[in-house]
Protein backbone atom coordinates (compact mmCIF):
# COMPACT_ATOMS: atom_id res chain seq x y z
CA UNK A 1 0.00 0.00 0.00
CA UNK A 2 1.78 2.89 -1.02
CA UNK A 3 0.43 7.01 -0.85
CA UNK A 4 2.14 8.66 -3.73
CA UNK A 5 2.63 12.65 -3.16
CA UNK A 6 0.55 14.18 -5.95
CA UNK A 7 3.01 17.55 -5.92
CA UNK A 8 5.65 14.96 -6.75
CA UNK A 9 6.87 14.58 -10.78
CA UNK A 10 5.33 11.75 -12.28
CA UNK A 11 7.19 9.91 -15.06
CA UNK A 12 5.42 8.64 -18.02
CA UNK A 13 7.43 6.31 -20.89
CA UNK A 14 6.12 6.33 -24.55
CA UNK A 15 4.13 9.90 -24.15
CA UNK A 16 3.62 10.67 -27.66
CA UNK A 17 1.85 7.61 -27.85
CA UNK A 18 -2.18 7.18 -28.46
CA UNK A 19 -2.11 4.96 -24.77
CA UNK A 20 0.15 7.54 -22.75
CA UNK A 21 -1.48 11.17 -24.63
CA UNK A 22 -4.41 10.59 -22.21
CA UNK A 23 -3.05 9.77 -19.50
CA UNK A 24 -0.42 12.79 -19.84
CA UNK A 25 -3.31 14.84 -20.30
CA UNK A 26 -5.47 14.04 -17.04
CA UNK A 27 -2.38 14.38 -14.86
CA UNK A 28 -1.60 18.08 -16.44
CA UNK A 29 -5.22 18.65 -15.85
CA UNK A 30 -4.79 17.77 -12.44
CA UNK A 31 -1.64 20.12 -11.55
CA UNK A 32 0.89 17.71 -11.92
CA UNK A 33 4.64 17.91 -13.49
CA UNK A 34 5.04 15.04 -15.82
CA UNK A 35 8.43 13.84 -16.83
CA UNK A 36 7.85 12.80 -20.18
CA UNK A 37 10.18 10.26 -21.81
CA UNK A 38 10.58 10.68 -25.53
CA UNK A 39 13.06 9.39 -28.34
CA UNK A 40 13.53 12.97 -29.62
CA UNK A 41 12.73 16.29 -26.93
CA UNK A 42 13.82 18.70 -29.78
CA UNK A 43 11.18 17.26 -32.09
CA UNK A 44 8.53 20.05 -31.37
CA UNK A 45 6.26 18.70 -34.56
CA UNK A 46 5.89 15.40 -32.79
CA UNK A 47 5.15 17.06 -29.09
CA UNK A 48 3.05 20.19 -30.35
CA UNK A 49 -0.23 18.34 -29.21
CA UNK A 50 1.68 17.61 -25.54
CA UNK A 51 2.53 21.48 -25.47
CA UNK A 52 -1.14 22.65 -26.29
CA UNK A 53 -2.11 20.21 -23.21
CA UNK A 54 0.42 21.63 -21.16
CA UNK A 55 -0.79 25.45 -22.31
CA UNK A 56 -4.40 24.69 -21.40
CA UNK A 57 -3.30 23.12 -18.13
CA UNK A 58 -2.40 23.94 -14.50
CA UNK A 59 0.46 21.15 -14.49
CA UNK A 60 3.61 21.17 -16.47
CA UNK A 61 5.22 19.12 -18.77
CA UNK A 62 9.25 18.16 -19.09
CA UNK A 63 10.41 16.37 -21.72
CA UNK A 64 13.65 13.51 -21.63
CA UNK A 65 15.36 11.85 -24.30
CA UNK A 66 14.98 8.20 -23.42
CA UNK A 67 14.70 4.52 -25.91
CA UNK A 68 13.83 1.57 -24.26
CA UNK A 69 16.13 -0.77 -25.90
CA UNK A 70 19.07 1.68 -24.14
CA UNK A 71 19.84 0.67 -20.55
CA UNK A 72 19.36 3.22 -17.88
CA UNK A 73 18.35 6.30 -20.68
CA UNK A 74 15.12 6.57 -18.26
CA UNK A 75 17.40 7.73 -14.70
CA UNK A 76 17.03 11.12 -15.54
CA UNK A 77 13.97 11.66 -16.30
CA UNK A 78 12.95 9.50 -13.46
CA UNK A 79 14.24 11.77 -10.92
CA UNK A 80 12.32 12.56 -7.94
CA UNK A 81 9.51 10.81 -9.21
CA UNK A 82 7.45 8.48 -6.78
CA UNK A 83 4.80 6.95 -9.65
CA UNK A 84 6.02 5.91 -13.15
CA UNK A 85 3.57 5.19 -15.62
CA UNK A 86 5.25 2.58 -18.23
CA UNK A 87 3.22 2.35 -21.41
CA UNK A 88 5.73 2.26 -24.43
CA UNK A 89 5.75 -0.93 -25.99
CA UNK A 90 4.64 -1.94 -29.58
CA UNK A 91 1.10 -2.64 -30.85
CA UNK A 92 1.50 -4.13 -34.53
CA UNK A 93 -0.45 -7.34 -35.38
CA UNK A 94 1.83 -7.84 -38.60
CA UNK A 95 5.87 -7.13 -38.60
CA UNK A 96 8.71 -8.46 -40.46
CA UNK A 97 10.48 -10.30 -37.55
CA UNK A 98 8.54 -10.79 -34.45
CA UNK A 99 11.73 -10.79 -32.16
CA UNK A 100 13.18 -7.55 -32.92
CA UNK A 101 9.77 -5.71 -33.74
CA UNK A 102 7.69 -7.40 -30.80
CA UNK A 103 9.56 -9.11 -28.46
CA UNK A 104 12.99 -7.36 -28.12
CA UNK A 105 11.16 -3.45 -27.39
CA UNK A 106 8.24 -5.12 -25.18
CA UNK A 107 10.81 -7.44 -22.89
CA UNK A 108 14.29 -5.27 -22.99
CA UNK A 109 12.29 -1.77 -22.75
CA UNK A 110 10.46 -3.24 -19.32
CA UNK A 111 14.02 -4.50 -18.01
CA UNK A 112 15.71 -1.01 -18.37
CA UNK A 113 12.53 0.61 -17.14
CA UNK A 114 12.46 -1.23 -14.23
CA UNK A 115 16.13 -1.36 -13.58
CA UNK A 116 16.16 1.91 -13.67
CA UNK A 117 13.27 2.05 -10.94
CA UNK A 118 15.63 0.15 -8.62
CA UNK A 119 18.15 2.62 -8.76
CA UNK A 120 16.20 5.52 -8.34
CA UNK A 121 15.16 6.04 -4.85
CA UNK A 122 12.13 8.15 -4.83
CA UNK A 123 9.76 5.75 -6.72
CA UNK A 124 7.32 4.01 -5.02
CA UNK A 125 5.24 2.30 -7.38
CA UNK A 126 4.80 1.74 -11.17
CA UNK A 127 1.95 1.21 -13.51
CA UNK A 128 2.81 -0.93 -16.14
CA UNK A 129 0.22 -0.81 -19.50
CA UNK A 130 0.12 -5.18 -19.95
CA UNK A 131 -2.73 -5.94 -21.77
CA UNK A 132 -5.63 -8.86 -22.24
CA UNK A 133 -3.25 -10.35 -24.27
CA UNK A 134 -1.10 -11.65 -21.46
CA UNK A 135 -4.28 -13.32 -20.11
CA UNK A 136 -5.43 -15.19 -23.06
CA UNK A 137 -3.66 -16.17 -26.76
CA UNK A 138 -6.80 -16.96 -28.86
CA UNK A 139 -10.02 -16.75 -27.73
CA UNK A 140 -10.60 -21.13 -28.37
CA UNK A 141 -8.63 -20.42 -24.95
CA UNK A 142 -11.65 -19.98 -22.79
CA UNK A 143 -12.66 -23.83 -23.64
CA UNK A 144 -9.70 -24.51 -20.87
CA UNK A 145 -11.07 -22.66 -18.06
CA UNK A 146 -13.88 -22.66 -15.47
CA UNK A 147 -17.24 -20.99 -17.18
CA UNK A 148 -15.02 -19.70 -20.07
CA UNK A 149 -14.87 -16.12 -18.23
CA UNK A 150 -10.85 -14.99 -18.62
CA UNK A 151 -10.09 -13.30 -15.53
CA UNK A 152 -7.08 -11.61 -13.86
CA UNK A 153 -6.19 -15.11 -12.29
CA UNK A 154 -5.28 -15.94 -15.82
CA UNK A 155 -2.21 -16.36 -18.00
CA UNK A 156 -1.97 -16.98 -21.75
CA UNK A 157 0.01 -20.37 -21.82
CA UNK A 158 -0.25 -20.78 -25.69
CA UNK A 159 1.16 -17.93 -27.67
CA UNK A 160 4.71 -17.68 -28.59
CA UNK A 161 7.28 -15.96 -30.96
CA UNK A 162 5.76 -17.84 -33.95
CA UNK A 163 2.22 -17.42 -32.84
CA UNK A 164 0.56 -14.24 -31.58
CA UNK A 165 3.64 -12.96 -31.15
CA UNK A 166 2.38 -9.63 -30.30
CA UNK A 167 0.72 -11.88 -27.08
CA UNK A 168 3.84 -13.37 -26.88
CA UNK A 169 5.74 -9.98 -26.10
CA UNK A 170 3.19 -9.23 -23.46
CA UNK A 171 3.42 -12.07 -21.56
CA UNK A 172 7.03 -12.25 -21.30
CA UNK A 173 6.92 -8.15 -20.60
CA UNK A 174 4.30 -8.75 -17.78
CA UNK A 175 5.94 -11.70 -16.56
CA UNK A 176 9.58 -10.26 -16.39
CA UNK A 177 8.22 -7.03 -14.83
CA UNK A 178 6.45 -9.20 -11.67
CA UNK A 179 9.93 -11.22 -11.31
CA UNK A 180 11.94 -8.05 -11.15
CA UNK A 181 9.47 -6.57 -8.56
CA UNK A 182 9.76 -9.70 -6.50
CA UNK A 183 13.03 -9.10 -5.73
CA UNK A 184 12.89 -6.24 -3.74
CA UNK A 185 10.38 -4.76 -1.35
CA UNK A 186 10.63 -0.85 -2.05
CA UNK A 187 7.87 -0.31 -5.05
CA UNK A 188 4.99 -1.92 -5.63
CA UNK A 189 4.00 -3.02 -9.28
CA UNK A 190 0.38 -2.77 -10.98
CA UNK A 191 -0.31 -3.86 -14.09
CA UNK A 192 -3.31 -2.58 -16.30
CA UNK A 193 -4.77 -5.24 -18.83
CA UNK A 194 -6.69 -3.36 -21.52
CA UNK A 195 -8.72 -5.04 -24.25
CA UNK A 196 -9.39 -3.19 -27.57
CA UNK A 197 -8.35 0.60 -27.04
CA UNK A 198 -11.14 2.89 -28.87
CA UNK A 199 -11.72 6.96 -28.79
CA UNK A 200 -9.98 9.76 -30.00
CA UNK A 201 -6.33 10.21 -29.61
CA UNK A 202 -4.31 13.10 -28.27
CA UNK A 203 -2.73 13.10 -31.68
CA UNK A 204 -5.07 13.25 -34.44
CA UNK A 205 -3.76 11.27 -37.15
CA UNK A 206 -1.79 8.61 -35.04
CA UNK A 207 -0.22 5.59 -35.96
CA UNK A 208 -1.51 2.75 -33.37
CA UNK A 209 -2.99 -0.40 -34.88
CA UNK A 210 -6.44 0.73 -32.89
CA UNK A 211 -6.50 3.95 -35.44
CA UNK A 212 -5.64 1.79 -38.64
CA UNK A 213 -8.34 -0.84 -37.64
CA UNK A 214 -11.33 1.75 -37.50
CA UNK A 215 -9.81 4.02 -40.44
CA UNK A 216 -10.21 0.68 -42.54
CA UNK A 217 -14.35 0.39 -41.53
CA UNK A 218 -14.77 3.98 -42.79
CA UNK A 219 -12.37 3.99 -46.49
CA UNK A 220 -13.42 1.55 -48.21
CA UNK A 221 -11.33 -1.48 -47.28
CA UNK A 222 -13.35 -3.43 -45.72
CA UNK A 223 -16.58 -2.26 -47.89
CA UNK A 224 -17.09 -6.41 -48.88
CA UNK A 225 -17.17 -7.95 -45.42
CA UNK A 226 -15.29 -8.41 -42.55
CA UNK A 227 -13.80 -11.35 -40.48
CA UNK A 228 -16.37 -12.46 -37.60
CA UNK A 229 -13.40 -11.59 -34.93
CA UNK A 230 -14.61 -11.21 -31.46
CA UNK A 231 -13.23 -8.01 -29.25
CA UNK A 232 -13.39 -6.86 -26.07
CA UNK A 233 -13.37 -3.00 -26.46
CA UNK A 234 -12.26 -0.17 -24.01
CA UNK A 235 -12.25 3.69 -24.16
CA UNK A 236 -8.98 5.34 -24.14
CA UNK A 237 -9.95 7.61 -21.67
CA UNK A 238 -11.48 5.32 -19.37
CA UNK A 239 -8.16 3.40 -19.93
CA UNK A 240 -6.24 6.71 -18.72
CA UNK A 241 -8.32 7.00 -15.85
CA UNK A 242 -7.88 3.70 -14.64
CA UNK A 243 -4.46 3.89 -14.92
CA UNK A 244 -4.08 7.18 -13.05
CA UNK A 245 -6.68 5.47 -10.39
CA UNK A 246 -3.96 2.40 -10.06
CA UNK A 247 -1.24 5.18 -9.53
CA UNK A 248 -2.97 6.92 -7.21
CA UNK A 249 -5.34 4.49 -5.24
CA UNK A 250 -2.98 3.10 -2.42
CA UNK A 251 -4.86 -0.30 -2.11
CA UNK A 252 -4.58 -0.62 -5.68
CA UNK A 253 -2.57 -4.08 -6.69
CA UNK A 254 -2.28 -6.76 -8.82
CA UNK A 255 -3.56 -6.76 -12.31
CA UNK A 256 -6.35 -5.65 -13.72
CA UNK A 257 -8.61 -6.06 -16.66
CA UNK A 258 -9.84 -2.81 -18.56
CA UNK A 259 -12.69 -3.74 -20.85
CA UNK A 260 -15.95 -3.07 -20.81
CA UNK A 261 -18.25 -4.68 -23.75
CA UNK A 262 -17.87 -7.10 -26.10
CA UNK A 263 -18.05 -6.59 -29.74
CA UNK A 264 -17.58 -7.59 -33.43
CA UNK A 265 -15.75 -5.97 -36.30
CA UNK A 266 -19.48 -5.51 -38.10
CA UNK A 267 -20.88 -4.30 -34.78
CA UNK A 268 -18.47 -1.26 -34.91
CA UNK A 269 -19.32 -1.10 -38.53
CA UNK A 270 -23.46 -1.34 -37.69
CA UNK A 271 -22.76 1.57 -35.15
CA UNK A 272 -20.78 4.24 -36.79
CA UNK A 273 -23.77 3.62 -40.12
CA UNK A 274 -26.40 3.99 -37.59
CA UNK A 275 -24.74 7.40 -36.86
CA UNK A 276 -23.16 8.63 -39.90
CA UNK A 277 -25.71 6.85 -42.34
CA UNK A 278 -24.52 5.60 -46.01
CA UNK A 279 -22.00 8.68 -46.06
CA UNK A 280 -19.20 6.11 -45.93
CA UNK A 281 -18.29 2.23 -47.54
CA UNK A 282 -19.07 0.80 -43.69
CA UNK A 283 -18.90 -2.91 -43.60
CA UNK A 284 -22.53 -4.60 -43.83
CA UNK A 285 -21.58 -8.32 -43.88
CA UNK A 286 -18.88 -10.74 -42.34
CA UNK A 287 -17.42 -13.43 -44.61
CA UNK A 288 -17.38 -16.83 -44.29
CA UNK A 289 -15.08 -18.08 -41.98
CA UNK A 290 -13.60 -21.01 -44.50
CA UNK A 291 -13.18 -17.76 -47.20
CA UNK A 292 -11.09 -16.01 -43.74
CA UNK A 293 -8.90 -18.65 -43.46
CA UNK A 294 -8.21 -19.17 -47.10
CA UNK A 295 -7.05 -15.56 -48.05
CA UNK A 296 -5.60 -15.17 -44.33
CA UNK A 297 -1.78 -15.76 -45.83
CA UNK A 298 -2.17 -12.97 -48.46
CA UNK A 299 -3.30 -10.68 -45.63
CA UNK A 300 -0.15 -11.15 -43.63
CA UNK A 301 -2.11 -13.41 -40.57
CA UNK A 302 -1.56 -17.32 -40.18
CA UNK A 303 -4.40 -19.92 -40.58
CA UNK A 304 -4.03 -20.78 -36.96
CA UNK A 305 -5.03 -17.62 -35.65
CA UNK A 306 -8.05 -17.78 -38.17
CA UNK A 307 -9.14 -21.08 -36.72
CA UNK A 308 -8.80 -20.74 -32.66
CA UNK A 309 -10.11 -16.85 -32.92
CA UNK A 310 -12.84 -16.52 -35.88
CA UNK A 311 -16.49 -16.99 -35.01
CA UNK A 312 -15.64 -17.58 -31.52
CA UNK A 313 -16.54 -15.87 -28.48
CA UNK A 314 -14.91 -13.88 -26.06
CA UNK A 315 -16.11 -13.24 -22.19
CA UNK A 316 -13.64 -10.75 -19.90
CA UNK A 317 -14.58 -10.23 -16.09
CA UNK A 318 -13.79 -6.81 -15.68
CA UNK A 319 -15.87 -6.52 -12.37
CA UNK A 320 -12.36 -6.31 -10.46
CA UNK A 321 -11.73 -2.91 -11.81
CA UNK A 322 -14.77 -2.00 -11.11
CA UNK A 323 -14.95 -2.82 -6.91
CA UNK A 324 -11.28 -1.64 -6.34
CA UNK A 325 -10.74 1.02 -8.94
CA UNK A 326 -14.53 2.19 -9.08
CA UNK A 327 -14.66 2.80 -13.00
CA UNK A 328 -17.23 3.55 -14.69
CA UNK A 329 -17.18 2.29 -18.14
CA UNK A 330 -18.43 4.50 -21.02
CA UNK A 331 -20.57 2.50 -24.06
CA UNK A 332 -18.35 1.67 -27.02
CA UNK A 333 -20.91 3.18 -29.41
CA UNK A 334 -19.41 6.90 -27.23
CA UNK A 335 -15.98 5.54 -27.94
CA UNK A 336 -15.93 4.54 -31.66
CA UNK A 337 -18.16 7.57 -32.97
CA UNK A 338 -15.79 10.05 -31.23
CA UNK A 339 -12.82 7.90 -32.80
CA UNK A 340 -14.37 8.38 -36.29
CA UNK A 341 -15.74 11.71 -35.77
CA UNK A 342 -11.93 12.62 -35.18
CA UNK A 343 -11.23 11.29 -38.23
CA UNK A 344 -13.35 13.16 -40.33
CA UNK A 345 -12.56 16.37 -38.52
CA UNK A 346 -8.90 16.20 -39.19
CA UNK A 347 -9.73 14.75 -42.66
CA UNK A 348 -8.22 11.15 -42.51
CA UNK A 349 -11.57 9.66 -43.47
CA UNK A 350 -13.26 11.76 -46.18
CA UNK A 351 -17.14 11.09 -47.19
CA UNK A 352 -17.83 9.57 -50.55
CA UNK A 353 -21.00 11.71 -51.50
Amino acid sequence: MKNIDTSKPVMVTGATGFVAGWIVKKLLDQGITVHAAVRDPNDKEKLKYLDQLAEKSSGKIKYFKANLLEKGSYKEAMKDCELVFHTASPFKMVVKNNQKDLVDPALKGTRNVLESVNETESVKRVVLTSSVASVYGDNKDADKIANGIFTEEHWNETSTIDHQPYSYSKVVAEKEAWAINKLQDRWDLVTILPSFVLGPGINPKGTSESFSIVKQLGNGLTKAGVPNLHLGAIDIRDLADAQIKAGYTPEAKGRYIISNEHVTLLKLGQILRSKFGNKYPFPRTEFPKFLVWVFAPFAGYKRKMIQLNIGIKLALDNSKSIKELGMDYRPVSESIVDFFQQMIDNGVIRSKK
